[in-house]
């Protein structure tokens, strides 16, 4: 299903990153431990690597836009499976598991090609002498 372009998708990857760093904070559950510091690194991590996604709104451009969306359904997979891999599931798990279905749910609406040829995307085309 191809319901968003890429470049609306990176603009999405640089909120929810922001968004799931600072839920900790904004939902009220930071308390030091692996609750709190779980969703900052997934959300460092959604930063880094839109920024260094080969689509639009990406800074570098290394990673192609398919690895990325691969990428996604793992990092959504460890922060929603987070509270019970590190064992904070009777403190809190629900804001851990809703923000990690996020990007499986992007992944799944996102065209898989970006908007323009990876890899030009600051070049302007040649028209002659």
């Amino acid at each position: 299903m191809n319901l968003i372009s890429t470049r609306m998708h990176g603009i999405m990857d640089y909120l929810l990153g922001i968004v799931i760093i600072a839920s900790p904070w904004l939902l009220n559950f930071a308390a030091g431990g692996a609750e709190t510091w779980v969703p900052v690194v997934i959300g460092a991590l959604i930063l880094a690597q839109a920024a260094m996604t080969d689509f639009e709104p990406g800074l570098v451009h290394i990673i192609p836009m398919r690895t990325h969306l691969i990428m996604d359904i793992f990092i959504g997979a460890a922060l929603a499976c987070s509270p019970w891999l590190f064992g904070f599931n009777e403190r809190v798990w629900m804001p851990h598991v809703i923000l990690g279905i996020v990007p499986i749910l992007m992944y799944l609406v996102t065209n898989k090609e970006p908007g323009y040829s990876p890899g030009n995307v600051h070049r302007t085309p040649h028209h002659g002498v």
